[in-house]
Formats: C-alpha cells, sequence, structure tokens
C-alpha cells in the first residue's frame, strides 16, 4: 500500500513540476532556451513517474559514479547535471513526459525533489 501512495504522490509532484514550467516558460527565451515540460494528461504522469523511477534506479547510479570526480571537483555542483541528465533520459523515453531542452530538465530536477520532498512530509508515516 505504501508504494502506491509514493507512487501518486510523485505524480502529483510531476504534474505540479510541468505546471509551474508554465510560469517559467516566459524568462527561457532569455536564458537560451525556447522549449520545455510537456505532460501527456494525468494518466501520463503516472507512466512519466514510473519511468523517471527507473531511470534513477538503474542509470542514476552509473552516472553518479561516472561524474563522482567531476563531482569532487564543483564541490558537489555536478549531481545537479547529473540529475539534469537522468530527468532528460526519463523525458526521451517517450511515456506521458517530454523534455525538450537542457534548461527544462535542469529545472524539471530540482522542482521535482523539491515538489516531492514537501509532499513527502505531508503524508504520515506508518509506525512500526
Amino acid at each position: 500500500m505504501n508504494w502506491i501512495v509514493r507512487w501518486i504522490v510523485g505524480a502529483v509532484a510531476l504534474y505540479l513540476t510541468v505546471f509551474s514550467w508554465s510560469y517559467v516558460q516566459p524568462l527561457a527565451p532569455f536564458l537560451g532556451g525556447k522549449r520545455g515540460l510537456v505532460l501527456d494528461g494525468a494518466i501520463g504522469a503516472f507512466f512519466a513517474i514510473a519511468v523517471v523511477t527507473l531511470v534513477n534506479a538503474f542509470v542514476g547510479p552509473l552516472l553518479r559514479l561516472l561524474a563522482a570526480p567531476l563531482n569532487c571537483l564543483t564541490m558537489g555542483l555536478m549531481r545537479f547535471v547529473v540529475n539534469a541528465l537522468l530527468f532528460w533520459i526519463a523525458g526521451s523515453v517517450g511515456l506521458g513526459l517530454s523534455v525538450q531542452g537542457f534548461l527544462p530538465a535542469l529545472y524539471g530536477s530540482i522542482a521535482l525533489s523539491s515538489i516531492s520532498g514537501v509532499l513527502d512530509l505531508l503524508i504520515p508515516k506508518d509506525k512500526d
């Protein structure tokens, strides 16, 4: 039951991330990008968050391992780039989420982790 709740929270967080991009998007031409984030409805959010989770679970450790020396040199800032690349890879799969450009991928990875972190705080934890 816990994984269903987390899946729903992830889908809501992804929907809010894509929705909030519409407010940031007018600034994108000034920041060097004209593309954005597109979500294919509520069902697309559920498929997309599953893809994001799978990409983070299987491709993420490999990319983080390869980027570890650069992460040390940049004092952790390379982690943002790796997370943006993972988000971009998940968007390029084409199951519910479309990520068009690096700037939307960077925004999406930061916003998704922030929004899902806040939503996770609102969910009561099981007492074991």
